[in-house]
């Protein structure tokens, strides 16, 4: 080999492994996890504001947050008066919740999975099936569009053919610099658009850029959506599984 054909040769080599890197570097899967830890880390506390808007009235819930990775969470309602001392327990598979006034512990049974979370656009299945994202779904870019003023990638999210799933498609935007999750599209098993999730209002807390502001808005309800305002984060603090537990859900303030 003469050394203008050795030097197209390792020309080409060079840029067949650069390309490898950048398709490893952007697989869709991975894309996906680290939109998700840049929300959660490895655990988080939070303190949050939801406000439920109909087209003749309004709703405010305020409540407090831990969480850890995708499996486990708690959420003690702070407000209203009416809903105060609720707290909601997931871990794993299963949803818990505890209502002080009447003193008992209820199993969120599969036939609520689709009602809405404290009367909000985000179900109670929205809650429990967050861990399967990565899971129970087969991931594929299928572009790279402009999306408030961000560069995102497109991903397509399939579900497996023995995952246990509500929806038939989604699809979500992901900024390429911070990955940070931008818009989310669901779709029925007949892809007809069910509701869509739009992030803004992007500050940074305890180190990360995140939306602070996330509106979950129905298709074809006009005047119907939920928005989420996140007040306080801290992420990767001293949080067991241990904490996880309905003993704990009768405790916590």
């Amino acid at each position: 080999m003469n050394k203008k054909n050795l030097v197209a040769f390792i020309l080409v080599l060079g840029l067949f492994a650069s390309n490898s890197f950048a398709q490893e570097k952007i697989s869709a899967v991975e894309i996906i996890k680290k939109a998700d830890e840049k929300t959660r880390g490895k655990t988080n506390t939070s303190i949050m504001d939801m406000e439920i808007i109909r087209p003749t009235w309004k709703r405010s819930v305020s409540m407090k947050s831990w969480g850890r990775g995708m499996d486990f969470s708690m959420t003690y309602i702070t407000a209203p008066a009416k809903d105060k001392g609720q707290v909601f327990l997931k871990r794993k598979t299963e949803m818990w919740n505890w209502m002080p006034s009447i003193g008992r512990m209820i199993k969120i049974p599969a036939s609520m999975m689709s009602q809405g979370w404290m009367g909000s656009d985000y179900t109670n299945d929205d809650i429990l099936k967050e861990s399967s994202i990565v899971i129970d779904y087969n991931h594929k870019i299928v572009g790279e569009e402009k999306v408030e003023n961000f560069d995102t990638f497109k991903i397509e999210m399939i579900p497996k053919e023995e995952a246990a799933v509500v929806w038939g498609k989604v699809y979500k935007w992901i900024t390429k610099e911070e990955y940070i999750q931008i818009r989310t599209e669901y779709y029925d098993e007949d892809d007809e658009l069910v509701k869509s999730d739009f992030a803004y209002d992007f500050k940074k807390m305890d180190g990360r850029l995140i939306p602070t502001r996330i509106e979950i808005v129905p298709a074809n309800e006009e005047g119907k959506k939920t928005v989420l305002y996140i007040k306080e984060i801290k992420f990767d603090v001293d949080l067991p599984e241990s904490f996880f537990s309905q003993q704990k859900m009768k405790k916590v303030r």
